[in-house]
């Protein structure tokens, strides 16, 4: 499960069709009309993010003729109710006496006002074929030696009015010596969580967007986003002036993700990452574990410090950012950017919540049985593309006792897993497969950076 304003943003993507959400408030007004776009190109099983590159499609192009003014919709109410209940009941008898029952609920109603501002077809007409006026700028060398893929934004959806988003969670325990463990996670024994989060006017929470083609100095605007011609046509010839991967070594996302239908195509990608991570030397683990442990509890860091890495910029950042900065520029050919960039890529996946409970889950030492209990989940129910049941295995569960339980089932819930915790079967849900995916190999490598030692036992992953 996301934040509250990601999932208003995804609402309104599914609810008007072919639209891409806006993952970051903090990023949101970045999405405007002509913004242009680079597209992530990594062979990684989490999804390609969308980053704005803080140019304009008028900053790149010859003004040989105006740009063409962007056309408003009328206002589009919408009201988005959500209701999740689940209940659930333990019983412990090896270590401690007793038994917990807990019912946990999520409710959300959100009532939103957007309208779109958008460049139709036929206006972006007038855009084709113009010359660059910034082939030369570092930008454009940036994305031509990485063979990055753009984007312009061609509809913005903004929210017409200041709107407050809220989410409700509650639970109630039931229990004699569990229940002071699991209201350390929760706050108290009866708690209702109101997450509220305003949303200002203005704020775009999605948008469409178009592929750029730029060929012997023009640019053309192909109108499908999904379109596989790469960006920069009859240049390669200037590539060969820049060092740069080879392009068949990294294939696109959506081709990979395409045959990523099995457990073991997941399992050996995270393998290779704490593989490399392992060969790192430990002073240097030590650096990006300690750095990244106080960035969980801030999305926004680590989001910043992912488009950094992604746009190939080792510039200024305050904070445990800057001190991973610092040891990239140290030596640039370890790997070490690749493996951060994996890393943030799965954490980003995750919600807020998720990401707090993972720095509750490393202060506590609970990682290894986590992560062990998730891919248990994932080896069973990966490759089926609809709902199943599934079971739980006890003896993955029984580690997990007391603290480290509740935290993992919450863990879990935020995935969108459908459990019960009185019965061990338990039922799969297509769209958790992704953020489970995700939380498994943020818990490995996490593992591999607080426990350094033990990536060199036999078949640790």
């Amino acid at each position: 499960m996301s934040t509250p304003f990601a999932r208003v943003c995804k609402d309104v993507a599914k609810q008007l069709d072919d639209l891409c959400p806006v993952k970051s408030l903090s990023k949101a007004n970045k999405f405007q009309p002509f913004a242009i776009l680079q597209t992530t190109s990594h062979p990684w099983f989490w999804k390609s993010e969308d980053i704005p590159v803080g140019y304009s499609l008028r900053q790149i192009l010859e003004p040989t003729f105006p740009f063409p003014e962007p056309e408003v919709s009328p206002p589009m109410p919408f009201i988005f109710i959500g209701y999740q209940n689940l209940k659930g009941g333990l019983d412990i008898n090896d270590t401690f006496e007793g038994s917990v029952s807990a019912g946990i609920g999520d409710s959300r109603v959100c009532a939103i006002e957007v309208q779109c501002t958008s460049i139709p077809a036929s206006k972006l007409e007038i855009l084709q074929n113009r010359k660059l006026v910034a082939k030369d700028s570092s930008f454009m060398r940036h994305c031509l030696v990485g063979n990055k893929d753009l984007y312009v934004v061609t509809e913005a959806y903004e929210v017409t009015k200041d709107t407050m988003v809220k989410d409700r969670s509650s639970v109630n325990l039931k229990g004699k010596w569990f229940l002071r463990l699991i209201a350390k996670v929760w706050d108290k024994d009866q708690t209702n969580k109101v997450r509220s989060v305003p949303i200002p006017k203005g704020t775009v929470v999605a948008y469409k967007k178009e592929k750029l083609v730029i060929e012997n100095d023009t640019c053309v605007i192909l109108l499908s986003a999904k379109a596989t011609k790469e960006t920069f046509q009859g240049m390669y010839c200037m590539q060969h002036r820049f060092p740069r991967r080879c392009q068949s070594c990294h294939p696109r996302p959506y081709a990979l993700e395409s045959k990523i239908t099995d457990f073991q195509h997941l399992q050996n990608e995270i393998s290779e990452k704490t593989w490399k991570l392992a060969r790192l030397s430990k002073d240097v683990q030590e650096v990006v574990f300690s750095s990244l442990l106080p960035m969980l509890r801030d999305r926004e860091i680590l989001y910043d410090l992912m488009i950094m890495l992604e746009m190939g910029e080792l510039g200024h950042m305050d904070g445990p950012g800057g001190v991973i900065l610092d040891e990239l520029r140290k030596d640039p050919w370890t790997g070490l950017k690749d493996l951060v960039l994996y890393l943030l890529h799965a954490l980003l996946v995750l919600s807020d919540t998720q990401l707090n409970l993972l720095a509750q889950s490393v202060e506590k030492r609970f990682l290894l049985k986590q992560k062990e209990l998730v891919k248990s989940i994932l080896q069973q129910n990966f490759k089926y593309p609809w709902n199943i049941p599934f079971t739980l295995q006890p003896e993955l569960l029984a580690p997990l006792q007391g603290e480290g339980l509740a935290i993992t089932y919450e863990l879990l819930k935020e995935c969108g897993l459908k459990m019960e915790l009185n019965n061990p079967r338990s039922t799969w849900d297509l769209e958790a497969k992704m953020p489970t995916a995700a939380l498994y190999g943020s818990l490995s490598c996490l593992q591999q950076l607080v426990e350094p030692k033990s990536s060199s036992d036999p078949g640790y992953i």
